[in-house]
């Protein structure tokens, strides 16, 4: 069997597509740089230096854990595809797991991130003149701090006792919590927005509410192409 090998069948009679692995390091590298140009962004522009930022911020750091693994996993691949180094197969299962730990992580800490997200906006737009005694810096970087060590604690847990039908139940849930989360926030805040732009007339407010309401059409964008690309 090679890499180039499209319609082959397996024991089961199912069709196998193999797509090369220098695809995957492609897309892999792809994601990468997108993802750091995000986080250079923010940490160059002042003007992005808020809390909200910080969360997205975040949300792309969670992105590159998956693309980081899948550079190391497909590289490793490659080179022993090519006999240019010997791989143990206890450093594999090793190598394996610390992936796994990191794809897992990413989910977790992406959508606890967009949660936070789309609270951070939800507060923005229902409490705007206390956001900014509501969401701290000090708030933002406490709450950066527990998403991250939940989601990392959460997932060494996970691939520990991956065989474990709970492990299953638990992402499943966590998964369809979130959606309901953010789909009952987001579906609230369009609701006020349309109700306060029919009677808004003053510019300046209403220049407000239209900036609000860009970023919560951005952040639902955001959130379906997640949904499309984790729901399978």
């Amino acid at each position: 069997e090679t890499n180039s090998t499209v319609g082959e069948r397996n024991s089961l009679g199912c069709v196998q597509i193999r797509i090369p692995q220098e695809l995957f390091l492609a897309l892999g590298l792809i994601s990468l740089v997108e993802n750091i140009l995000v986080v250079l962004a923010i940490i160059k522009n002042r003007n992005l230096h808020s809390p909200m930022y910080y969360f997205i911020c975040c949300l792309a750091v969670s992105d590159m854990l998956v693309s980081v693994s899948n550079v190391v996993e497909t590289i490793f691949m490659l080179l022993n595809d090519h006999d240019l180094m010997a791989v143990h197969p206890g450093m594999l299962r090793h190598l394996d797991n610390v992936i796994d730990v990191m794809i897992c992580s990413s989910v977790m800490s992406s959508l606890s991130f967009l949660c936070t997200i789309a609270a951070d906006r939800y507060i923005t737009i229902f409490y705007a003149l206390r956001y900014h005694s509501i969401m701290t810096t000090q708030r933002a970087v406490t709450i950066i701090v527990v998403v991250w060590l939940a989601s990392i604690t959460s997932s060494i847990l996970f691939i520990v006792y991956h065989t474990d039908n709970a492990v299953i139940v638990c992402l499943v849930t966590f998964f369809c919590t979130t959606l309901v989360f953010n789909a009952v926030l987001y579906l609230h805040m369009f609701l006020l927005a349309h109700v306060h732009s029919r009677r808004i007339v003053a510019f300046n407010k209403s220049r407000r509410q239209s900036t609000s309401m860009k970023g919560a059409i951005t952040l639902t964008i955001l959130l379906g192409v997640f949904i499309l690309c984790w729901g399978p």
